[in-house]
């Protein structure tokens, strides 16, 4: 609906108003930066921010969830995707400064009645990989370069080189969105040799980006990229970024409004990789709690492969806690191969508050064989999930054995990026050619390969059609052997 189409209360309540504080604040040392600059650490003690703003225009709960429901129906893009929930995201920004390219909005997909049996539990998956450039790290970039386009427009910022690490998604998304502002911006990526995707790899080629390949797994090319931002000036787009987790605490919204604004009895599986997504998530949920968006808040569990798991060794702890990196082996859940989370002491500090405020945190761990299983698992029942997904699912079957979830609830899966992105692995999977630092071995129920039919007598080739009887010979031959390999009977 065009706006004019609304009555004018409903206008007044539709349009937002851009303005309020905003400032980033420091997990370290508790001291606030001014938000009109890019930092990506503390400039007091170099600790890890998030952003923080003034609470906005006190609505009561009830105009909140109005005004984001009629929101849904504006065809306005600037507030459309992440940007329908502009007060909670970027109240600073003016609607000229906002990027929006499809992100945000995408399907929760009920699981169909044999994955639900199977499981034993009521599930569904929500399909961020429908997101622009096919994974969730459309909703953070939307965010960041909505900022950065506001530093161009209002502050004068010249021309900005962005550059991110990645193991293939952010990449992706980094140069999609640099493209759109080009040639104001433009962008760098740094990947790990030899560990990503070819899907993943001609994204940010395609999108025009120099892409770099680094020896070594994604920490590696993240210290290179930290040393890049601190000593020259580029735009870091990794989830050091704060800005990146403004915008993918759209997700919680998101889900949030979806479910008609009731999160009791839900629980959500959100793989943890950089760490930068789980933390979006709870910071999400806690800022609708705070303005009585929600009354409840919904559990949520981490989900790590035996392969990267430095945040569930973490919480494996006693309550004296210390961090530790690990080294990482190969994982098809290639986004969540990261041994030095950037993101971990957003994770301690909004896990503690999420549990204080009546919220359940927990995280648990899953090998490379049940991410497989479980990914194709979950597409033989009709869903697109990647192996992310498929790390959600097995988590879920974790998390059940270990009674953290009542059977009673409902769960929501991220699948977060789409299945064409991994489908080397599935291949791999069917072919049975994992490499052994994998630890995946096939299983026959899982399996499927194309089934050649060859009829005897002449066949159709490329250039020389077949005719007449010796088409119709052909057509019969062939239909009869299919038929016979279903055990279709003639009628």
């Amino acid at each position: 609906m065009r706006l004019d189409d609304f009555q004018a209360d409903d206008r007044r309540l539709i349009m937002p108003t851009a303005g309020g504080d905003m400032h980033y604040h420091c997990l370290n040392c508790s001291r606030s930066s001014d938000i009109d600059r890019i930092f990506y650490t503390c400039p007091h003690c170099g600790g890890i921010l998030l952003i923080e703003s003034e609470e906005p225009a006190r609505l009561t709960p009830q105009e909140w969830r109005r005004r984001f429901d009629l929101r849904k129906l504006v065809t306005l893009p600037q507030i459309r995707g992440i940007f329908r929930y502009h007060e909670l995201i970027a109240p600073i920004l003016p609607l000229d400064c906002i990027i929006y390219l499809g992100e945000g909005h995408t399907p929760m997909i009920e699981a169909s009645s044999s994955l639900t049996q199977a499981v034993g539990i009521n599930l569904a998956f929500k399909n961020d990989g429908q997101n622009p450039s096919a994974s969730f790290k459309d909703r953070g970039m939307a965010g960041a370069m909505s900022y950065i386009n506001y530093l161009l427009k209002y502050k004068n910022a010249g021309q900005i080189l962005s550059i991110c690490a990645s193991t293939g998604d952010t990449s992706a998304a980094a140069a999609l969105y640099a493209a759109y502002l080009a040639p104001q911006v433009v962008s760098a990526v740094l990947l790990p040799a030899g560990k990503v995707t070819p899907q993943q790899l001609a994204q940010p080629l395609g999108a025009g980006a120099v892409v770099f390949e680094i020896p070594g797994v994604f920490d590696d090319c993240m210290k290179v990229a930290e040393y890049l931002a601190e000593h020259y000036q580029v735009a870091l787009l990794n989830s050091k970024n704060a800005w990146r987790i403004r915008g993918q605490e759209s997700y919680a919204y998101e889900i949030a409004q979806d479910l008609d604004y009731d999160l009791n009895d839900q629980t959500l599986l959100v793989p943890i990789g950089n760490a930068g997504n789980i933390s979006a998530i709870m910071a999400g949920f806690l800022r609708l709690r705070r303005l009585n968006i929600i009354t409840s808040l919904p559990g949520i569990i981490g989900v790590q492969s035996e392969h990267a798991d430095p945040v569930f060794r973490y919480y494996q702890q006693p309550e004296e806690r210390r961090f530790a990196p690990v080294d990482v082996a190969p994982s098809v859940a290639q986004a969540a191969m990261i041994g030095n989370p950037v993101s971990m002491p957003r994770v301690i500090s909004l896990a503690a508050q999420y549990q204080e405020t009546g919220g359940q945190f927990a995280v648990v761990r899953v090998s490379e064989q049940e991410i497989m299983d479980s990914m194709l698992t979950a597409n033989r029942h009709g869903h697109i999930a990647c192996t992310q997904g498929g790390e959600s699912l097995a988590g879920l079957r974790r998390a059940l054995e270990l009674k953290l979830i009542k059977n009673n609830r409902h769960v929501i899966l991220d699948s977060t990026a789409h299945h064409l992105k991994f489908i080397g692995f599935q291949q791999m999977y069917f072919d049975g050619a994992f490499p052994p630092e994998f630890g995946i071995k096939p299983k026959k129920e899982l399996s499927n390969t194309p089934r050649e039919v060859s009829a005897p007598g002449p066949h159709p080739e490329t250039g020389r059609p077949l005719y007449g009887n010796e088409l119709k010979k052909f057509v019969g031959e062939t239909a009869r052997a299919i038929a016979a390999n279903l055990g279709l009977e003639y009628r």
